[in-house]
């Protein structure tokens, strides 16, 4: 990167330091850092449950420790309702976790709000939905649908749709999501729960209009939902 404001450290969350120097002239912490995709969950559940969940832990303590006021704004997952009967979805759903993967980020945020009411950490937590923009994955089988398309695109390859394509999915563009983790630092609340969505589920076969070309059924996931969709008007309040 050439941007003088930009510091990158590569390392691994499960090896930070509550001395770690990287936190203490910082005013906020988004912690995106973890692992993605259900399907490799269920094959390595540990990697999984350490990352996400243990992972968290460390950024928690780091942030504790470097001093207070500084806010911790975690990366969560819609995942967490899995099949959810409730649309559009508030954040008082119940909460279904299907796989490995919703588990460990749904317990990864349990730490977050725990640390909050123990140790009076400010936080946040922001429960994504499918999130999509011009860096999105082109690999994986979870919440990239549209950088999977772009690259089967690209490839001159049909579009692989799973199930009859029907199914919808409430996509929030990666800048409004941006936005969205800002201002969940910079508010007072804290120690709150947001969804974040765009409260217009589409569906995949819309998708694949769009985008245009030929397209390849493939069976449907067990788990998977027919439809997400954020209430967001907790957010918008």
């Amino acid at each position: 990167a050439t941007n003088p404001d930009l510091v990158v450290e590569e390392g691994d969350i499960c090896d930070l330091q509550n001395d770690s120097s990287l936190f203490k002239q910082v005013e906020y912490v988004f912690h995106f850092a973890g692992i993605g995709d259900i399907v490799p969950s269920i094959e390595r559940p540990y990697e999984y449950m350490k990352a996400n969940i243990q992972g968290t832990v460390s950024v928690l303590e780091v942030s504790r420790h470097a001093g207070t006021g500084r806010k911790v704004v975690y990366a969560a997952s819609s995942s967490c309702y899995g099949l959810a009967h409730e649309l559009p979805t508030t954040e008082k759903a119940t909460i279904q976790t299907e796989y490995p993967y919703a588990l460990s980020k749904y317990l990864g945020e349990c730490a977050v709000i725990h640390w909050h009411k123990v140790y009076h950490l400010p936080v946040n937590s922001i429960r994504i939905f499918n999130a999509y923009g011009p860096r999105s994955r082109t690999s994986g089988v979870y919440g990239a649908v549209f950088g999977v398309f772009l690259a089967q695109k690209l490839q001159d390859k049909p579009f692989t749709v799973v199930g009859d394509g029907t199914q919808k999915r409430d996509f929030i563009y990666a800048t409004d999501l941006a936005r969205a983790f800002f201002a969940a630092a910079e508010t007072e609340a804290s120690g709150e729960i947001f969804n974040i969505g765009a409260g217009n589920p589409q569906s995949i076969n819309h998708l694949v209009e769009l985008i245009g070309g030929p397209v390849v059924y493939i069976p449907k996931r067990p788990g998977e939902p027919d439809c997400t969709w954020a209430d967001i008007s907790k957010a918008q309040k």
